[in-house]
Order: structure tokens, then sequence, then C-alpha cells
């Protein structure tokens, strides 16, 4: 199996980078933490990474809106050698702080949807949510998931819900496959509080690009890696199968290094 080799960026603010960087190790890969300004005075480092990862917290204080900073940091210095990353196969991981960085900086759903089509914004419930919660793999094309699985992980955000401008976008977005993640309660619905969180439209807790390859969610697949972690481990362990969270990076590193 080759080494597959992740580039996990960190910032003023962000706080879940150490959990992505074990996260990735338990997965069988090899990642580096490296700092914005890091990455950004020296973009040519891409080309000895598989994949870019960028995680949750509250990068610069979430301040004007969650990511807006420093999706704003990476448009302006680092666009077009991101998307000739993803264009040469790489991927890009973005979780919760990291999802929003990445549909404010349009790099999803990407293509012909634009940063004025879908956002993500403050909570329904005006409220900071944190919970677990179910969600469905809607889509066949992105590397990190495998359709028709049912995963559970925590939510922790207070501008997660996804909102698109009218409902051909939604119904686009569904269509071609760009929506990879659906929060669905135990009935399979998406639109109940608080199995959907925030109130997204459609349940939509995630959504990859056309190649499925750069992928964003607001769940954090980084804070279920151990059974131990689901609040009802004792339950539902089954030794067999790992911890929902840590199959996103496993599912990529079987991708990235065949």
């Amino acid at each position: 199996m080759a080494d597959v080799r992740v580039l996990v960026i960190r910032a003023a603010g962000i706080n879940c980078d150490e959990e992505v960087m074990h996260a990735w190790r338990l997965a069988g890969a090899s990642p580096s933490l490296v700092h914005v300004n890091t990455l950004a005075g020296k973009p040519a480092m891409l080309d000895d990474y598989s994949i870019l990862t960028i995680p949750g917290g509250f990068s610069y204080g979430d301040d004007i809106a969650a990511g807006a900073i420093l999706a704003r940091r990476l448009q302006d210095d680092l666009a077009a050698r991101l998307r000739a990353f993803v264009n040469g196969g790489g991927g890009i991981l973005g979780i919760c702080n990291g999802f929003q960085v990445l549909v404010k900086m349009g790099l999803l759903p990407g293509g012909e949807f634009g940063r004025d089509k879908v956002t993500v914004t403050f909570n329904a419930s005006a409220k900071f949510e944190a919970r677990w919660v179910r969600l469905q793999v809607c889509t066949a094309c992105c590397p990190y998931l495998q359709e028709g699985n049912v995963l559970e992980m925590p939510v922790e955000h207070a501008e997660g819900k996804v909102v698109t401008a009218d409902d051909t976008v939604t119904d686009k977005l569904l269509g071609t496959g760009r929506v990879a993640l659906r929060y669905v309660d135990d009935d399979g619905r998406h639109d109940v509080y608080p199995a959907n969180p925030n109130g997204s439209t459609a349940g939509i807790a995630g959504l990859c690009d056309s190649t499925g390859r750069v992928f964003g969610l607001m769940p954090h697949p980084d804070r279920h890696f151990d059974h131990t972690q689901h609040p009802h481990w004792t339950r539902r362990n089954n030794p067999t199968r790992p911890p929902d969270g840590l199959t996103v990076f496993q599912n990529a590193v079987r991708f990235w290094s065949s």
C-alpha cells in the first residue's frame, strides 16, 4: 500500500487539528501539521501530499461569519493552486469550520453553483448545537464515503445551517450527487429537529464537488475514531466494524493508496 501523505493546516482559532492528525494516523496516513502562513508562502509543498485537510474550530474567532476570514485568505493566496491540486488528483477535506471555509471560498459545491448559490449560516434554533446525529450517505462519487451507509458522529456548531438560493439549486445539488450526507432521524426524515440540528435545507450535512474529492461536512468524524466515544458504545459496539468517524479517514486512505 502506497504511503498517503496528508497536509493538515492550522490557523488562529482552529482547535481540532490534533484530533484530525490522530485520526489520520489511525487510518494509516502520514499527516503533517502546517500553519496556513507557511502554506501561503510555499504553495508548492502541496505537490508532496495527496490530501489537504482543514480542521474544525473557530478560525480567526469566526469574526464577520464562521470561516469567512480563512476562506478569504485561501481565496486570495491559494485559490488557483488549490484548484490545480484537485485537478491533479488531490483531495480536500473540510470538517465543521473547514466545511464553512470550503463553501465560502467556492470550492464547495463548486463549479457552476458559485459562492452566491449555497452558504452556511446561523442555526435555525438560534443557539449552539452540540449533539450526536445520524447521517445518511447519499452519493456514490465521494471516496471518503460508502454509499448507503448510515453514520453517527457529533456536531458542535452555531453556524451549520446549509442554505441554498432556491429549490432549483437544492434539486440540482441532490440530482448531481453533490449532497454527500444528509441528517436523518430513525424514520428517515431529514427536516425534523433535533435530528436535523441546524435546520439545513433538505437536511444537508455535507457536500462534495463534481470529482467527489473535495468533501466537507459539519459533523466531526475526528470525534468518533474510537468506539468508546459514542454515548451508547456499550450497546452498539461491534468489534468487526470501525467507529463511524474513522471510516471517513480509512476510506480516503484506501482510495489514495490504490
